[in-house]
């Protein structure tokens, strides 16, 4: 609660009429001792103008980059346009001899509207796949789901879900993202398939993407063992990139 310079000094002269401890009024009043003595301090110095409100604002920003070095940076943009702020931010630091972060650097040229919008690489995703699943248990697919769970923290969910029934064989809700998750899911799979029992010329071929867990030697002995093939999504392949997780906020109540 904010208070004004009259009602501080009403607060300071009751404290001064009272017949209690200082703090024991202070307690009653709900004020702080530290607060009310700096109250005293400034009005023993300055009387009641020494108890009007100050700005918390400081005068002046000790890191702020001054306005000639802005300008100068403005110039030096337009003498570089194919730049971008970050290769902008270290021409400057190595030919002028002051340094620039590349976020001061942008944010000084959108201040000045000179960041331009972006350039994108167009990739025209096909209608289909070219190589396409016949039949079940010829591919399976990979991924973690995250989850936060408030009060309790992240899990995730590692699930295999056959690509041509678009089935989710099995799931299994982790703490972590390590490889033996993936490996204990894919296990519940085999076992539910049958396909750790039945003799078939080719298990299940795994797609994931590159995810260090999926990345993993371990991961690679197992499926080795198992006599499964791995393929992973190509970066911004747009047939071969798995669609991002969703993230959720479950609250556990």
């Amino acid at each position: 609660m904010r208070y004004s310079a009259s009602e501080k000094l009403e607060i300071i002269r009751t404290v001064e009429a009272s017949h209690l401890p200082t703090k024991q009024t202070l307690d009653m009043l709900c004020i702080p001792r530290t607060t009310f003595y700096r109250w005293y301090d400034r009005y023993v110095e300055n009387g009641l103008d020494g108890l009007a409100d100050r700005t918390s604002k400081p005068k002046s920003i000790w890191n702020r980059i001054p306005q000639d070095r802005r300008d100068d940076l403005i110039e030096f943009a337009l003498e570089h346009e194919a730049l971008s702020p970050r290769e902008l931010a270290v021409k400057y630091t190595d030919e002028k001899r002051y340094y620039l972060s590349e976020s001061s650097a942008y944010r000084i040229l959108k201040e000045a509207d000179l960041i331009t919008t972006p350039s994108h690489v167009v990739i025209k995703a096909a209608n289909e796949f070219h190589d396409k699943t016949t039949a079940i248990n010829q591919m399976w697919q990979t991924d973690f789901t995250y989850f936060k769970i408030i009060g309790w923290g992240w899990y995730y969910l590692s699930t295999i879900l056959d690509d041509y029934s678009r089935f989710i064989i099995s799931w299994k809700l982790c703490s972590t993202m390590r490889a033996y998750d993936v490996t204990d899911t894919l296990e519940m799979a085999l076992q539910a398939s049958g396909c750790n029992k039945a003799v078939v010329r080719h298990k299940p071929r795994l797609l994931s993407d590159n995810g260090s867990c999926y990345i993993s030697g371990e991961l690679a002995d197992w499926l080795k063992d198992q006599r499964m093939d791995h393929v992973r999504g190509t970066p911004f392949h747009p047939q071969t990139c798995l669609t991002s997780t969703p993230v959720e906020q479950v609250r556990v109540v």
